[in-house]
């Protein structure tokens, strides 16, 4: 599942890249899932899951590596799961549909986003998770 980058981090990157602002990353990156589709890079459309079991899951740098067929990409190094949805359906049991990362575990800005491959409700009892692999992040250069 691959990622565009959401417009903090596009800001922040150019602004870095030509000498306007310093850049430092996050200490962690937390992934969420959403309930419907992402439509613009600055979050809108985003309706983050809710439910006892749910909160964004933290990542550490230690979490992503490069993939090593482009430098220009990096994916989740390791399982990505939340806990087990013991008490109640994540969101009365609407599909998730999409998933953000976020510099901070609540709030906070967008920093990339993308689909599901396929929509999928956490339904009691069900456990979410993202396969080591399954999140990729990428910068597209074209010639």
């Amino acid at each position: 599942m691959g990622v565009g980058f959401g417009d903090h981090w596009n800001e922040s990157i150019l602004d870095h890249v030509f000498g306007k602002a310093a850049y430092t990353a996050p200490a962690n990156i937390f992934v969420a899932l959403s309930t419907t589709d992402i439509t613009n890079p600055d979050a809108t459309g985003f309706t983050e899951a809710i439910g006892t079991e749910y909160s964004r899951i933290s990542t550490a740098a230690a979490d992503w590596n490069a993939t090593g067929v482009n430098d220009n990409t990096i994916e989740n190094a390791n399982p990505i799961a939340w806990p087990q949805a013991t008490t109640e359906a994540f969101s009365s049991g609407s599909p998730m549909v999409a998933f953000a990362l976020f510099d901070l575990g609540a709030g906070g800005n967008m920093l990339a986003y993308g689909e599901l491959t396929v929509d999928k409700p956490v339904l009691q009892d069900d456990t979410a998770s993202f396969a080591a692999g399954a999140l990729t992040c990428s910068i597209n250069v074209t010639s």
